[in-house]
């Protein structure tokens, strides 16, 4: 079996200053560690670059080798890139929901991962879930709604 990572968990796991960093980074642990194939594609990597490296992004932005370091460190990790008829599968997939703005690299993270039958997607990005043969997965949900639960208000007893 195998998985792909979005972009938006690599970068909460590299982002000190997020509420869901550790949960993040838990969980990329857990998979880094796992038997499973870690897939990453080459869109997702080069949008992790391009924020953790940011300096108007980031307080603390990583050097470009420190951030190369996080993401091929595992022998399971396999990186995924465009191949022969990927252009095909892109318009497949566009003709469907008619990518515009954001939704052009999820397309073309999704077109990826259909090219190498990665079924199985771990982001925050509900976007993917236009793409209906991935299984969209947050992994940082219940991380996210335990740190809403701390911060609602009590109902007072009446």
């Amino acid at each position: 079996m195998s998985f792909a990572v979005d972009a938006n968990i690599l970068v909460y796991a590299s982002d000190q200053d997020s509420k869901v960093h550790h949960a993040a980074a838990e969980f990329l642990r857990r998979c880094a560690e796992g038997t499973e194939i870690f897939c990453l594609a080459w869109v997702t990597i080069s949008a992790y670059l391009r924020i953790v490296t940011h300096p108007a992004v980031f307080r603390r932005p990583l050097s470009p080798e420190e951030a190369m370091a996080n993401l091929i460190a595992r022998p399971q990790t396999r990186v995924l890139g465009e191949e022969e008829g990927f252009w095909a599968t892109y318009r497949e997939l566009a003709a469907r929901i008619v990518p515009r703005g954001n939704l052009v690299p999820d397309t073309h993270l999704a077109a990826v991962l259909r090219q190498h039958g990665v079924a199985t997607l771990y982001t925050r990005d509900r976007d993917f879930l236009r793409f209906e043969f991935l299984d969209v997965v947050d992994p940082l949900e219940s991380a996210a709604r335990d740190r809403r639960r701390r911060r609602a208000p009590r109902a007072s007893k009446l």
